[in-house]
């Protein structure tokens, strides 16, 4: 069984698709492993805490602080540069986080834990429409 979920962002910033994820699978009440893959190279997939918005906030300034934009003085050996400044930082950001999860489902529930939610972290300043395909078998 497989889909693909539609994600608008609003620029960089954590965007949670638990609901989503779980709403398609409720279908199924079957046991099986779910996989999702961003079909996009400057963002990421995360399955991260869901109960205090902080957490969000505090990694997307830990990896801002990181890998800063390509015009921060600290930069400039990149070459990748002409698609803006936040462009070769998420491609970077994108090589250090999962692009793909996989998750036990148990009767048509993914097998998360209380807290835990399923992300997709925008890297990019602008929005976007980000693809994320689902396989459940």
């Amino acid at each position: 069984m497989q889909t693909e979920f539609t994600i608008q962002t609003r620029g960089q910033g954590l965007y949670e698709f638990t609901g989503e994820v779980r709403g398609w699978l409720r279908a199924t009440d079957a046991d099986g492993l779910l996989t999702l893959f961003v079909r996009h190279t400057s963002c990421s997939l995360l399955i991260q805490e869901n109960a205090d918005p902080e957490v969000q906030t505090d990694l997307q300034a830990f990896f801002s602080r990181l890998v800063p934009p390509s015009d921060d003085p600290s930069m400039s050996y990149l070459r990748h540069v002409y698609e803006g400044p936040d462009d070769m930082p998420a491609h970077i950001k994108a090589a250090m986080m999962p692009v793909s999860l996989s998750v036990p489902v148990r009767r048509g529930q993914p097998a998360l834990g209380t807290w835990q939610g399923v992300y997709l972290f925008e890297h990019r300043s602008a929005p976007h429409i980000r693809r994320v395909a689902a396989h459940f078998a």
